[in-house]
């Protein structure tokens, strides 16, 4: 099993949990009310930073229930922590809806999972190989 070290920059901060057995993304807490107007973006603090585990990432991903009742979502999902950051944690939420969002202290904002990094080692080549798809892509396998 993975350790995820949480550091608390904020004493009103809660840590990140999981709220049911077999989640793949805990959540993340606000540490700060903000108000969202509609088409706006806001970074949302969590008062905490992170030590992740060596060769991982951390993914912020929005949570359904603020998109499908708020339209309330993470703008640049999945947003990528890297394993040498040691700085606060902040969401980047836009509100897609027609109507003020009110981000309160302690509220769930977003999702975070932790998943495995491929060291890779990037090579110039001359060709790729052939595949069925080959270059075509943006729609082409049609909509139904």
């Amino acid at each position: 099993m993975y350790k995820l070290l949480v550091k608390k920059i904020n004493e009103e901060a809660k840590l990140p949990d999981f709220a049911h057995d077999g989640d793949a993304g805990m959540d993340l807490y606000s540490v700060e009310d903000k108000i969202i107007e509609p088409g706006e973006t806001q970074l949302i603090h969590t008062g905490i930073s992170l030590q992740l585990p060596n060769d991982t990432e951390a993914q912020i991903r929005p949570r359904s229930g603020l998109a499908l009742k708020n339209s309330i979502t993470v703008l640049n999902t999945p947003g990528t922590i890297d394993e040498g950051y040691r700085g606060e944690i902040g969401v980047i939420l836009i509100n897609h809806s027609k109507k003020i969002f009110k981000v309160e202290k302690h509220m769930k904002i977003a999702q975070m999972i932790i998943k495995p990094i491929y060291k890779t080692e990037i090579l110039q080549v001359e060709s790729l190989t052939d595949t069925n798809r080959g270059e075509n892509g943006f729609g082409s396998t049609g909509i139904k």
